[in-house]
């Protein structure tokens, strides 16, 4: 066994990614303060060429050294939009179209794995502040709320480990005919 070096992965240059059709998901950052956090959410959302990230109130775009730290550049590759509030993303995601699911613990939530993405629209995972999660008013507008599982004594995961787990779980049941041959 070998490892492979970079030019043998085959990856889009970055014209081609900006070119290449995306996977209907827009990630909302509801006020996350870590910009770790928010570059390595930027680096999942290229390796799942998503559509859009969202990033709200305190949330600070690009361009941004700290980003970049984790980002490695796909804060250049992956669209991105800032809101100043966040209930303002979700009235235009709502006006859009797009399905909306609050990736937090709430009554009533649905456990990530029983989760099914919609097929007839966009889908837009709203993920928040690091210690107080989405804000309770945003929650109010969701469609639904997604909960990852959890077996530990923690009741979290960071922000950046929950957008990569909720991503890969949706990749794989939108494009489930990739992985049953």
């Amino acid at each position: 066994m070998r490892k492979l070096r970079n030019e043998e992965l085959n990856r889009l240059s970055k014209e081609q990614y900006h070119d290449s059709e995306k996977n209907p998901i827009i990630v909302v950052l509801d006020n996350v303060r870590s910009l770790n956090n928010i570059g390595s959410i930027f680096r999942t959302a290229d390796g799942f060429r998503i559509e859009k990230i969202i990033l709200c109130g305190i949330s600070t775009p690009p361009p941004h050294r700290d980003i970049y730290k984790t980002a490695l550049g796909a804060e250049e590759s992956v669209c991105w939009e800032y809101f100043e509030n966040t209930l303002d993303a979700v009235q235009m995601l709502r006006a859009n179209g797009s399905f909306i699911a609050a990736v937090e613990q709430v009554e009533d939530s649905i456990s990530l794995e029983q989760f099914s993405p919609p097929t007839n629209s966009s889908l837009a995972l709203i993920f928040g502040h690091e210690i107080k999660g989405v804000q309770q008013e945003v929650i109010n507008q969701c469609d639904t709320s997604i909960e990852i599982p959890q077996y530990g004594t923690k009741h979290s995961f960071n922000i950046s480990v929950s957008t990569g787990i909720v991503l890969w779980e949706i990749f794989k049941k939108k494009h489930k005919r990739t992985f049953q041959s």
